[in-house]
């Protein structure tokens, strides 16, 4: 394929663990294989509506707070919400929660949100609930990769 693809990862990691999940959906992303993909790695506070319209696609990640997404995952939605509504139609994306409960309100809401911006849903969300366990790490890297792969692959 040739002309380079732009995948921007926007997620909050406040801990540790969530740092962990992060690292590994970017990780998945920048695979060795997976030629033609530009991964831009930002947490929420430090992304805005100039990185989604410099990106092909998008994958979020968000902490469960009480019973929501983080404050600062809704932040970059109210300040790229406006600016991005028109020029991103149709935007591929995708995202995981680390949740410590169900995570049904935050899924909801960043459905809620995304559906709003018209961004189309190209993979299942990845909801790493309950206890935390190193398989969460493994399931956000493949995340990662399978997002940029199609990406590098024109499927998206």
């Amino acid at each position: 394929m040739g002309d380079t693809r732009k995948l921007l990862i926007v997620a909050h990691a406040p801990s540790p663990n969530t740092r962990k999940l992060r690292d590994a959906v970017a990780e998945g992303a920048g695979h060795p294989d997976i030629e033609n993909v530009e991964v831009r790695v930002l947490a929420p506070l430090d992304a805005g509506p100039e990185d989604v319209l410099w990106c092909d696609a998008i994958l979020l990640g968000t902490t469960e707070n009480l019973g929501y997404m983080s404050g600062a995952l809704k932040d970059f939605f109210d300040r790229s919400y406006y600016p991005c509504l028109e020029e991103t139609q149709a935007l591929p994306f995708t995202f995981y929660i680390r949740a410590g409960h169900d995570g049904t309100g935050t899924h909801r809401a960043i459905e809620s949100i995304t559906t709003g911006l018209r961004w189309r849903q190209v993979q299942e969300p990845l909801l790493c609930r309950g206890e935390f366990r190193e398989e969460f790490v493994e399931q956000c890297r493949d995340l990662g990769m399978t997002m940029a792969a199609s990406l590098d692959a024109g499927l998206l």
